[in-house]
């Protein structure tokens, strides 16, 4: 089987790959366009099917030294605070799912898996390096460097986003669509606001064309506020464009006394938003030496919670198939073939929440809880699922 493998892109998921490569004793290059290796100043969540993967590479004890595990998913009425909708997570996510639920800095991850990634290869990284394209042969492929250099591997893996030039190349255009979504980012300390502001639990706050999301990171020094809004006005599909406070006050204008505290007590210099873009998932992910994963094949909307830790389940699904199959293109067959329709089912059903959330009729909206039970059903398949044991066929 092949040893070499070359990454494009070091966020998340690439150096989650990297991580469990290096572990199983095969070469790794990951090749970053970045002068230097940093994460955006966001919170994310990490349930257990992400986090039984981050356990095994030795990094859950240091997760939990800076994550908030939260009591509850909660769903409230955007005016009201109504609960509608709630499920027990903490303690009772660890016995049904076998890990714990994180949520944490999206900073602070970054760092730890680069940290793994030094400590198994200390010169697995390279920086400076934006892959444009790649040729392959019988043997192998070559990667084509946005400065005109070439480098080899075994297999290349195409890591590097929602704007991917792997992907482009294996499948074409991505054809990305406008959602009608943007969303607001934003980093609270809780020194700033009211004692006892908000129990430790993840909160979603809904209303008519639109809803926020909320949670604590870092032991319960920040709060994470995540405001998704429909909108016609289409701006860059990127997470560290600035806009104006003014208009996300405007666009929370009536919500609940907590959602005006969170706002009103934001740095007024530090407010964030970005178009969300739709990407229907594909079915052509390899070709026989490169395969994708994460953002850069199943880009999704964030209303799972679920786009970090399909990346991380991707990482180790990938380094199980190079192990079982007898050949390159058939292990990337393998790992395609065992991740496509677990991804298209996060992707599909986050878009599906969407319009759940955002339903203009509190009445309606209720009802729909009312005959759901979101829990159990995320607990069945979304949270159970281990990629380090779930049967490859």
């Amino acid at each position: 089987m092949p040893r070499r493998i070359a990454i494009a892109g070091a966020g998340i998921g690439g150096l989650t790959a990297a991580c469990c490569l290096l572990k199983e004793g095969y070469e790794v290059e990951l090749f970053e366009q970045a002068p230097e290796l940093s994460e955006i100043g966001a919170g994310i969540q990490l349930s257990a099917n992400a986090m039984h993967v981050l356990n095994d590479l030795g990094l859950g004890e240091a997760i939990a030294g800076f994550s908030v595990r939260p009591r509850a998913y909660v769903f409230r009425l955007h005016d009201s605070s109504e609960i509608v909708g709630q499920f027990p997570l903490a303690e009772d996510h660890e016995a049904k799912n076998g890990a714990p639920y994180n949520q944490l800095h999206r900073a602070d991850l970054h760092q730890l898996l680069v940290a793994k990634v030094k400590s198994l290869g200390p010169k697995a990284i390279r920086l400076n390096c934006r892959v444009d394209g790649f040729e392959e042969s019988e043997d192998g492929v070559e990667l084509k460097l946005a400065d005109g250099s070439r480098a080899s591997a075994d297999i290349l893996i195409g890591a590097d986003g929602v704007k991917s030039a792997i992907r482009a190349q294996i499948a074409g255009a991505s054809g990305a669509s406008y959602t009608g979504d943007a969303a607001w980012r934003l980093v609270v300390p809780t020194a700033r606001l009211p004692a006892n502001f908000m129990d430790p639990v993840m909160s979603v706050w809904m209303g008519p064309g639109r809803h926020a999301v909320c949670y604590y990171l870092r032991g319960g020094s920040l709060l994470n506020f995540v405001g998704l809004v429909e909108t016609e006005e289409v701006s860059e599909e990127s997470w560290t464009a600035k806009y104006p406070w003014e208009a996300l006050k405007a666009d929370f204008e009536g919500w609940h006394n907590d959602i005006q505290a969170i706002i009103d007590r934001s740095d007024r210099n530090a407010c964030y938003r970005w178009s969300l873009f739709y990407r229907p998932p594909i079915e052509k992910w390899s070709t026989a030496h490169v395969t994708m994963l994460g953002d850069a094949v199943h880009a999704t909307l964030p209303y799972l919670a679920q786009g970090a830790a399909m990346a991380i389940e991707d990482g180790a699904v990938l380094t199980r198939a190079l192990e079982q199959a007898d050949d390159t293109a058939a292990a990337l067959q393998l790992y395609e073939r065992n991740r496509i329709e677990r991804t298209s089912r996060i992707v599909n059903g986050s878009g599906s929440n969407r319009t759940l959330f955002h339903m203009s009729d509190q009445t309606k909206l209720r009802q729909a809880f009312a005959n759901r039970d979101e829990g159990k059903a995320r607990n069945e398949w979304l949270y159970s699922y281990n990629p380090l044991t779930v049967e490859l066929m």
